[in-house]
């Protein structure tokens, strides 16, 4: 069984996305650079023998969304109300049998680790890539449960390790791949365009 890939994404408009970058890009760079990072995610993941959903906030009705959806083959939603979590838990439960879960900030994030966590949820209830800011870049389920999402801090440097508790708590088998990296800082700029220059 290939589980669906769940992406979630916002409307690009200057001043909403990627706001932690603003100070070194001002409010249409980091625009600019969060509908490259997004094009970046769907066509890394193109490969992808599931179906693929673009879980959209506010809403699914943007030309931005529309246009994606179309050239790239996927299934447009609306993201649910509420918090990370509520939202990432509602976007679960609208597949039962279970699927994995990314943003669209992780340029070094590929088919294999997808298919790693993929493999993994065959023997585990939950599938992490934690991300090096002490997040994760992926979530996969092998069915919708709420102890990850449900009454969490978010955006801070103990969410993975808060993650692992509650799916432990909760009695859960975790499975925990590779350590990726996102790009949310300014910081993380300079290592993101060595590795554009890097690629052909």
């Amino acid at each position: 069984m290939t589980r669906p890939l769940l992406i979630f994404a916002k409307a690009p408009v200057a001043g909403t996305v990627k706001t932690r970058l603003m100070p070194a890009l001002g409010p249409d760079g980091a625009r600019d650079l969060y509908i490259e990072l997004f094009e970046l995610t769907l066509r890394q993941t193109a490969g992808w023998p599931g179906e693929r959903y673009l879980y959209c906030a506010p809403d699914d009705l943007h030309p931005f969304f529309i246009d994606a959806a179309q050239r790239h083959r996927l299934h447009r939603r609306t993201q649910r109300d509420g918090d990370l979590g509520a939202r990432m838990l509602g976007a679960m439960e609208g597949h039962p049998a279970g699927a994995l879960l990314i943003g669209t900030d992780c340029p070094d994030l590929g088919l294999d680790h997808l298919q790693q966590a993929a493999e993994a949820l065959a023997d585990h209830d939950v599938a992490v890539l934690p991300s090096e800011d002490g997040g994760y870049v992926l979530i996969g389920q092998s069915r919708p449960h709420s102890a990850p999402f449900s009454a969490m801090t978010w955006s801070h440097a103990e969410v993975m390790n808060d993650t692992r508790q509650r799916i432990g708590d909760a009695g859960l088998s975790l499975w925990v791949g590779p350590t990726l990296w996102d790009i949310d800082e300014p910081e993380d700029l300079e290592r993101y365009r060595a590795l554009r220059c890097d690629q052909p």
